[in-house]
């Protein structure tokens, strides 16, 4: 009995400490939007609008928008943890302009500012999230009423990649991946954003991360490895970017390559710029990333 008013101090502290990791780290870094279409006046920019839908489990969603040619291919692209879609405004706009493709770019829940959904789980269920982007898509129409978009393609950076992944696993319809920085599984997504968080690389803070998240989701939150939904994938064609040495997702981005059992894979890597950073580039090295995601996909949807 003597002990026990120091294990239940400690139990407190315990689940005070996984509460605190579950909130911090399923509410991620918010700060306005580094530009929007709005702030434009001109260009081609003022092409794209603003875009709501539902997802499967009754949330909304929300993203911009750019249409393309009627009948032309449809891409999504998907930011990174911590980020939001003003990260890929240029990007979209670029890849509009010189496909005439469709190009939907949303905030994954959790991100962006005032977000509808508040909170995140790490990639489990953001896949389902982006099939529903694509049900979106599907009910765009032309002036005749026929089906505005045809095929599908998918570029994400790190959260972004994985769930675009998933997606793919779900909606075969995607024919198209551009997989830059691809975390090994949601668990090492919640390694890292708990590192990041809590400004400390301790096993144990990341392991209390990773029970909370599982208490948290209530059941939703099932940590399947990149690789597992690879060898799902059917008869896409790949496009995978790999940083440098530095690049915290090098390793696992690397391993993917021999995980596709169908389709053709192509790898770049020891790139000086990924998606990850991409915000911090200049326009001259941004253009060097862009121009091969954009070109792949001119190539792998046509």
């Amino acid at each position: 009995m003597t002990f026990l008013p120091i294990i239940l101090i400690i139990v407190i502290a315990v689940v005070g400490v996984m509460g605190w990791i579950v909130y911090t780290i399923t509410r991620p870094p918010r700060a306005p939007y580094l530009v929007t279409p709005q702030k434009f006046a001109i260009g081609p920019i003022l092409k794209a609008n603003d875009a709501t839908w539902s997802n499967h489990d009754g949330t909304t969603a929300r993203g911009w928008l750019i249409r393309g040619a009627e009948g032309a291919p449809a891409v999504i692209l998907l930011h990174r943890y911590g980020a939001d879609r003003s990260w890929l405004l240029n990007l979209a706009v670029k890849l509009n302009e010189r496909t005439n493709f469709t190009v939907l770019w949303p905030d994954l829940r959790g991100h962006g500012e005032n977000p509808p959904v508040n909170w995140t789980l790490f990639g489990t269920v953001e896949g389902d999230d982006v099939t529903a982007a694509i049900d979106y898509l599907h009910t765009l129409k032309s002036a005749e009423g026929k089906p505005h978009v045809g095929l599908i393609g998918i570029y994400g950076t790190e959260l972004g990649a994985y769930a675009g992944l998933d997606a793919a696993k779900r909606y075969p319809e995607v024919r198209a991946l551009a997989l830059d920085s691809v975390p090994g599984s949601p668990d090492e997504l919640v390694r890292a954003a708990t590192s990041k968080r809590a400004a400390l690389n301790n096993v144990v803070l990341q392991t209390l991360g990773r029970w909370g998240i599982k208490l948290y989701s209530w059941g939703k939150y099932q940590s399947t490895s990149s690789c597992e939904l690879a060898l799902a994938v059917r008869n896409e064609r790949v496009l995978l970017l790999a940083g440098d040495q530095s690049d915290p997702w090098r390793a696992s981005t690397l391993e993917l390559e021999k995980c596709f059992s169908g389709g053709t894979v192509e790898m770049k890597k020891d790139l000086p710029l990924t998606g990850f950073n991409l915000a911090s580039a200049t326009g001259e090295q941004e253009e060097a990333y862009d121009r091969p995601v954009i070109e792949f996909f001119d190539k792998a949807l046509r």
